[in-house]
């Protein structure tokens, strides 16, 4: 009985660090000192998690995500809210934003209540897991075809038929995910009102140096300016579509049919460039084939990556980065 006393009068002090009870600004700085260096270990370990889980698809990988979640989104929650017993004081602005930053860092901010925690946690591993698994299966059970064949597909294919049966059976995939994403969207905005934002949107649009409302404000502006161009753009492009697939591409609200574009989710239009080019449009250059050609290394692929973001200003890679890999075993892109 004395021992689970004293427990409950140390586990105030855990996040806290038994803090005074004036705050100051040491005090700001060492509890920020300590919530870094806790989120920093579950973060990797929530990282480990998800890459297994994602590599290998199976119920434990499901619930193991799940814990690993729960536990991040506790583990922040919960310096958020302490934290802001320093909102008052005139901290440093490295050290104010670093709280506003922990505050806007749960993309799944999850309602207080441990029974809600681990039910969101729950059905954002599972919706990831079913998605991750979910087959197309033209030829019946003993030929189904995965999103990334499936991806592959919609790139190559020119039948309309097929690419009808193509999308309209990968979508199917989500049907049975309906109820469990809408009460997954329930508990995140019940997360995020708790942490003072109008709901999981909102907080959100709240990572880009304003108020969501001024973020909106500017996507809508900058929308505006490209709006004439896109109009231009889906109408050539519907042009095009049509002269291909004839009726099929044309659609009596005027819009493309998704499934036409030569991607899952119509998000990208590059895979039906060779469509709609026109004829004066330059030649256009396999990447892939050229890097054959040249037996180039994988190390060489890195250096072509690294060599863009320092285009860009951006630092190069530090020395210790290319003493993980022994990369003269690894094999050249044939």
């Amino acid at each position: 009985m004395a021992n689970n006393r004293l427990a409950a009068l140390l586990i105030p002090c855990f996040l806290t660090a038994c803090a005074p009870s004036t705050p100051t600004v040491a005090a700001a700085q060492a509890f920020m000192s300590k919530a870094e260096a806790e989120l920093l270990k579950l973060t990797v370990m929530a990282s480990r998690a998800e890459w297994v889980a994602e590599t290998y698809i199976t119920g434990d990988t499901e619930i193991l995500t799940a814990a690993a979640n729960e536990q991040i989104i506790k583990r922040t929650t919960e310096p958020v809210k302490e934290g802001k017993r320093y909102e008052s004081l005139d901290l440093p602005p490295d050290l104010k934003r670093k709280f506003l930053l922990l505050r806007l860092s749960l993309p799944m901010p999850a309602p207080d209540n441990a029974r809600q925690l681990e039910e969101l946690t729950r059905i954002s591993s599972s919706l990831g897991a079913d998605y991750g698994k979910g087959k197309y299966c033209p030829g019946g059970k003993e030929k189904c075809l995965g999103i990334d064949d499936l991806e592959e597909e919609m790139a190559k294919v020119r039948d309309p038929q097929k690419l009808a049966a193509i999308w309209a059976g990968w979508h199917r995939v989500g049907a049975p995910m309906r109820d469990r994403y809408a009460r997954f969207a329930e508990l995140s905005n019940q997360g995020a009102k708790e942490l003072g934002f109008a709901d999981t949107g909102a907080l959100w649009r709240s990572n880009y140096d304003m108020t969501p409302e001024r973020f909106s404000a500017e996507m809508e502006r900058l929308w505006k300016q490209v709006e004439p161009f896109y109009i231009e753009l889906h109408a050539y492009t519907q042009r095009k579509l049509v002269q291909k697939y004839g009726a099929a591409a044309q659609r009596a609200d005027g819009m493309i049919p998704a499934d036409f574009l030569g991607n899952m989710w119509a998000q990208e239009w590059g895979n039906v460039y060779d469509l709609v080019a026109p004829a004066s449009a330059p030649p256009t250059y396999n990447i892939g084939q050229i890097l054959q050609e040249r037996h180039t290394t994988p190390r060489q692929i890195v250096e072509y990556g690294e060599g863009f973001f320092k285009s860009l200003g951006f630092a190069a890679l530090p020395g210790t980065f290319w003493n993980v890999l022994n990369w003269s075993a690894l094999p050249t892109v044939t």
